[in-house]
């Protein structure tokens, strides 16, 4: 008794010193002249564009950037081309003065990472050590650039990990709905919502159609007909132009696009690289779900973890514009798969915890981020989501290997 009420101390403890760590991080970060700079700048200009009523304009580039002018006259010369009903639910947010609105939105962030561990634990319960398993949620570096970068990355990761938490009890059309609300990165929602499609998960489906029509009449009241259309103009300029550094250069993206561009797009045209992009996504999303229904239909109690786990790599590897702090979902898929790696016999097992502590080493973000070749963050993706595929099939341990989960918390 003494021992669990010392533990319970200690993860007290370390869980008071880390919220405050991340608000004094904040603070900091909100008090840096910088402060324009950051991508809570894009969300806080579509936000008070339709805060102050010129909402059929938000995706009017020169109306973003005569705005951001007087607002933000320190700012990168990045644009707002996030979903409209995002503008619409943020709009009250953009009433503030930047610097409070890019607290308040940090401190809704802080909020988030800290609750994220005991909302998971139970369901993805490796490490087993409290302390060690709190402490991965800090190594993450996407997690630190969302709250950095004032992103709305870590709400994603909290929208995915209730869907899970939902689709593991049982409660599909929750689940759906779940990832109906995550529609403000649409571009790792819709593959994710595809897999579930050709699984034949309908409950899914039509929870997620609900949330989606209710967040389509959100934007339709946000920005009109002519806003809706300059939406989906803007969204083909962004996908027709990978080099532009306003909409985000693909080099700077772990997806296929941005490796396929990267290896490919000096010696093929556009339309080239773009269909085979296309492809392969497409053979990824597919893939994914007939190895999911495959290992179902065997009756293997760990598919449905491991390939969720799948799912979500492919999501965002497929999405067509994902940057550093995008990748924060990812640490639900190392978190859920984890136990059934390391419980697994065999080579690739190993290979494949090798592959999960590798992306919980911050220096990796910071060399690929400082040289410009985050892309090549794809391939490990892709053989981690291959890898995983195989592991479903893999015979189990018969009871649980405490010294792999002591290697990983000594590797941490």
């Amino acid at each position: 008794m003494r021992c669990r009420r010392a533990i319970t101390f200690e993860i007290g403890i370390a869980f008071c010193a880390a919220a405050l760590m991340l608000v004094a991080a904040l603070y900091w970060s909100a008090k840096e002249p910088s402060v324009e700079k950051r991508d809570f700048s894009v969300t806080y200009l579509g936000a008070r564009m339709v805060h102050l009523g010129l909402g059929p304009k938000v995706y009017d580039i020169s109306e973003q950037r005569k705005l951001k002018a007087t607002l933000l006259p320190n700012s990168e010369p990045l644009i707002f081309e996030h979903p409209p009903f995002e503008a619409l639910l943020l709009s009250p947010l953009a009433a503030l003065p930047y610097r409070t609105a890019y607290l308040v939105w940090g401190a809704v962030n802080i909020v988030i990472w800290l609750v994220l561990p005991w909302l998971l634990h139970p369901y993805a319960p490796v490490p087993q050590e409290r302390l060690a398993y709190f402490a991965l949620w800090f190594l993450f570096m996407p997690l630190g650039v969302t709250l950095f970068q004032g992103q709305s990355s870590l709400l994603v990761l909290l929208l995915f990990s209730l869907a899970f938490i939902s689709f593991k009890r049982g409660e599909e059309f929750r689940a759906g709905i779940a990832l109906g609300l995550a529609l403000f990165k649409f571009q790792f929602v819709i593959p994710m919502v595809l897999i579930f499609l050709f699984l034949g998960k309908w409950k899914v489906i039509r929870g997620f159609l609900g949330m989606a029509s209710v967040l389509g009449i959100l934007s339709f009241v946000a920005v009109g007909w002519a806003g809706l259309a300059n939406y989906v103009h803007l969204l083909t300029a962004i996908a027709s132009q990978p080099d532009n550094s306003s909409f985000g250069a693909a080099v700077d993206m772990a997806t296929v696009q941005g490796f396929v561009h990267a290896v490919l797009g000096r010696v093929l045209n556009h339309v080239t690289v773009s269909l085979i992009v296309s492809l392969i996504s497409g053979l990824l999303i597919v893939s994914t779900a007939w190895q999911w229904k495959r290992a179902t239909h065997s009756g293997l109690d760990k598919a449905d973890d491991v390939m969720f786990g799948a799912a979500i790599i492919v999501s965002l590897v497929t999405g067509l514009h994902m940057f550093t702090h995008d990748l924060s979902p990812l640490i639900l898929a190392m978190l859920v798969v984890l136990p059934n790696v390391v419980e697994s016999r065999g080579t690739l097992p190993r290979v494949l915890t090798g592959c999960l502590i590798l992306l919980w080493i911050p220096p990796l973000y910071f060399a690929l981020l400082a040289s410009h070749h985050i892309y090549l963050l794809f391939p490990l993706l892709l053989f981690l989501k291959v890898g995983l595929m195989k592991i479903v099939v893999l015979p189990q341990r018969t009871s649980f290997p405490l010294t792999g989960v002591r290697h990983l918390r000594e590797a941490t």
